[in-house]
C-alpha cells in the first residue's frame, strides 16, 4: 500500500521545481540503472508506461524479447538534495516488467518480493533488516581517478581524523537524512580511512532500497570532497576488508516472534529454526553475498571477517551473533556478507535459508563462544565448525548443490548469475599477479 499518491507525487513535481525524474532499478550484478525522463513524461511513468531496451542490461534477456516496462513503487519518490535549486531531480525506484506487463522474473527486486510473499503466506508480518555497510575513503588522483591513497590514518571509533574525511562522512550522513533515512550512528572503523554508517532496519524490500540509495549518496558526495568511496570488500592488503552485516528479525502480528521471555538465552524456537537454516545453507549462500573474486581476500585474512559456520553471542568469530538486546530488538547479525552483494539477492536468500529452517523445524547446534580463529582444525571438527568458502569457484560449487538457494534466485536469476561468475573466475584466474612475478620470476 502507497503512503504517497500519484496526484501527491504531480503535485510535489511541481511545487518543488521538479525537471527531471530518474526511474531506478538494479540489475543481476547490483548495478543501479536508471531512464531519465523529463518532468512533463512522469504522468506517464507513474501509470507504468515507460518502457526500456531489456536487451542491453546484464542477465536481463534476449534482444527478440528486449521492451520491458519500468514500474514505480510511489513510495520510493524522493528528490536528490543536490541537484540545481531551479531544475531538480528526484527518483522513484522501479519493478521491472516484462513485455506481457508481469513481473520481470530476472528483476531482482520483484524476485525479493516474491520471496516475502512465501513468507507472508507462512503467517508472518515482516522481516526487519538493519543493514551496517562499510566503506573506504580515497583520494583522487589529478585526472579525478580513483586511487588506493588513503585519506586519514585513523581507526576504529578514532575522533582524531582529517576534518576532509569527519566532513564527508558527515555530509553523507546529512544527505540521507534530508531524503528521509534515518541514520543511527556513523564512525571510523578499523582500517586507515574506513568507515561505516548505519541506519535504521526496515523491512526486507525498502531495507534493499536504501542499501542501493545509500552506496549513490556516498560515492556522489565522496567526489564533491576530492575522493572517491569504494565498496570493494579487500582493497589494501594487510588492512581491515570492508563488510556489511545484516541484523535480521521476523515478524508476525506486528511483535518479534524471535524473542521468547520464558527462554532461558530469551531466544523462541522460531529464531533457534531460523538460525539453524541460515547456518545449514550458508555455504550455498556465501556466492550471492560474497559476490566477487575480492570477497574472499576479506573472508581469509581475519579482522574479524567470519570464515567459520557457526554461532554465538557476544563471540564475533563466528558467522552468526546474537546482540544482547532482547524483547523487540531480539536479532541475528549475519556476519559474512560484504556491501558488493546485490542487496535484493542477498536479502532473499538470508531470508529464504531461515525460513526453510522453520519449515524444517531444522535443530540449532550448540553455541561456540571460544574464538575459533585460535582453534585448530581438530577442535573445530569436534565442534561440528565447517569452513565458509574460500574462493570465488568454491562458493559457486555450494550455490550449485543448493537447491533452497537455487529456489530463492529463480532460475533465470540464478542460471545468469552462475554464468557471470564463472566467467569472472575464469577471468581472475588466468592473470599473472604481480606477487607471482616477485617470488617466481628470478628464482625459477
Amino acid at each position: 500500500m502507497s503512503k504517497i499518491s500519484k496526484e501527491d507525487i504531480l503535485k510535489i513535481a511541481q511545487e518543488e521545481k521538479i525537471g527531471y525524474v530518474k526511474l531506478q532499478f538494479t540489475d543481476i550484478l547490483g548495478a543501479l540503472k536508471n531512464v531519465e525522463i523529463p518532468v512533463e513524461q512522469l504522468e506517464e511513468a507513474l501509470d507504468g508506461e515507460i518502457m526500456f531496451d531489456g536487451s542491453s542490461i546484464e542477465g536481463f534477456v534476449r534482444v527478440e524479447e528486449s521492451d520491458m516496462y519500468l514500474k514505480p513503487d510511489y513510495n520510493t519518490w524522493s528528490i536528490f538534495p543536490w541537484s540545481e535549486e531551479n531544475c531538480r531531480v528526484a527518483r522513484l525506484i522501479c519493478d521491472v516488467h516484462n513485455f506481457n506487463n508481469e513481473p520481470f522474473e530476472g528483476d531482482p527486486r520483484s524476485n525479493l518480493k516474491r520471496i516475502v510473499k512465501e513468507m507472508e503466506d507462512m503467517g508472518y508480518d515482516a522481516f526487519n533488516l538493519g543493514p551496517e555497510p562499510e566503506f573506504y575513503l580515497f583520494k583522487l588522483d589529478k585526472d579525478n581517478n580513483p586511487t588506493t591513497i588513503v585519506n586519514d590514518t585513523s581507526g576504529y571509533f578514532d575522533v582524531s581524523i582529517t576534518d576532509t574525511s569527519e566532513r564527508c562522512r558527515r555530509e553523507i550522513a546529512k544527505t540521507l537524512k534530508k531524503m528521509d533515512f534515518e541514520v543511527e550512528m556513523f564512525h571510523h572503523e578499523a582500517g586507515p580511512s574506513q568507515h561505516e554508517i548505519s541506519f535504521k532496519y526496515s523491512d526486507a524490500v525498502t531495507s534493499s532500497d536504501n542499501i542501493q540509495t545509500f552506496k549513490l549518496v556516498a560515492k556522489t558526495v565522496a567526489r564533491q570532497y576530492g575522493l572517491h568511496v569504494t565498496f570493494m570488500p579487500k582493497p589494501l592488503y594487510d588492512e581491515a576488508g570492508s563488510g556489511m552485516h545484516y541484523n535480521v528479525s521476523l515478524f508476525k502480528d506486528g511483535t518479534n516472534v524471535f524473542y521468547d521471555e520464558h527462554d532461558e538465552d530469551g531466544l523462541s524456537e522460531e529464531m533457534k529454526y531460523f538460525m539453524a537454516g541460515l547456518l545449514d545453507h550458508a555455504r550455498g549462500y556465501t556466492a550471492i553475498c560474497n559476490p566477487l573474486v575480492n570477497s574472499y581476500k576479506r573472508l581469509s585474512t581475519g579482522f574479524e571477517a567470519p570464515r567459520y559456520i557457526a554461532w554465538s553471542g557476544s563471540n564475533r568469530t563466528p558467522l552468526l551473533r546474537i546482540p544482547s538486546t532482547r524483547g523487540a530488538g531480539t536479532r541475528a547479525e549475519v556476519r559474512s556478507l560484504d556491501p558488493s552483494a546485490n542487496p535484493y539477492l542477498a536479502t532473499a536468500v538470508i531470508l529464504r535459508a531461515g525460513l526453510s529452517g522453520i519449515k524444517n523445524q531444522k535443530d540449532l547446534t550448540t553455541p561456540v563462544d571460544e574464538n575459533i580463529f585460535e582453534m585448530t582444525s581438530t577442535q573445530r571438527k569436534a565442534e561440528d565448525v565447517e569452513d565458509l568458502p574460500t574462493t570465488l569457484y568454491t562458493a559457486l560449487k555450494a550455490l550449485k548443490e543448493d537447491e533452497v538457494i537455487q529456489d530463492a534466485l529463480g532460475r533465470h536469476i540464478c542460471d545468469h548469475f552462475i554464468e557471470n561468475k564463472n566467467y569472472e573466475w575464469k577471468m581472475y584466474s588466468a592473470q599473472i599477479t604481480s606477487w607471482e612475478k616477485e617470488q617466481y620470476l628470478s628464482q625459477y
